[in-house]
């Protein structure tokens, strides 16, 4: 074969295979706000979050983010975010990994403090798109009342984009959400004795 006859042969593969693409994406006209689960061992998690939060910020939106367990450490994203004012309203809610706190009364009364702020934000119709950072973890050690934390996020308004994170999501939040990714943890620095480290980990 020829290489006119590859790029030939080449070109029509790719030229039914848009066709099939095409086909595919103009069969999808649903339009709504979607409820996103990160979740998993790999790291990434709440990175992801971050990432959709700046693209959506790219587009104008106003967003909102829930911190439900991190809140001893000053992170680059938090710093980062602040530029951009009163287009994010950023609430970090949680006072450290559970076995930092070590008092479950403290943890649970943190975790509902930030769930009241989470609907307050959800009830806000400027907010587009909602990250409740961590909340899987509150759901994990039972500091927020599952079923009603679950219908209440199927039941947020209609445009309403939310993203939870945190390993351990509980099968009745993955069952209400459209889209649930699990980070699968490969290999990891840490097990080689390497420290969180400024603007990779926080």
């Amino acid at each position: 074969m020829t290489e006119t006859d590859a790029a030939e042969r080449h070109r029509q593969k790719m030229q039914k295979r848009k066709e099939v693409q095409d086909r595919e994406v103009a069969s999808k006209t649903i339009e709504k706000g979607l409820l996103i689960v990160n979740t998993g061992p790999g790291k990434g998690k709440s990175t992801a979050a971050m990432g959709l939060i700046l693209r959506a910020l790219g587009h104008d939106w106003k967003v909102g983010v829930v911190q439900f367990i991190k809140g001893g450490w000053e992170t680059g994203e938090k710093a980062a975010f602040a530029r951009f004012g009163d287009q994010i309203a950023w609430h970090t809610m949680g006072e450290g990994f559970t076995w930092e706190t070590q008092d479950r009364e403290r943890d649970v009364a943190a975790a509902k403090a930030a769930w009241a702020q989470a609907e307050a934000l959800m009830e806000d119709p400027e907010i587009r798109l909602l990250v409740l950072d961590e909340l899987n973890i509150a759901l994990r050690y039972d500091y927020l009342p599952l079923d009603q934390v679950v219908a209440r996020l199927a039941d947020r308004r209609p445009d309403l984009h939310v993203v939870v994170t945190g390993r351990n999501a509980k099968p009745e939040l993955i069952e209400v959400a459209d889209l649930v990714t699990e980070m699968t943890l490969v290999k990891h620095h840490f097990a080689a004795g390497v420290k969180a480290q400024e603007g990779i980990e926080f």
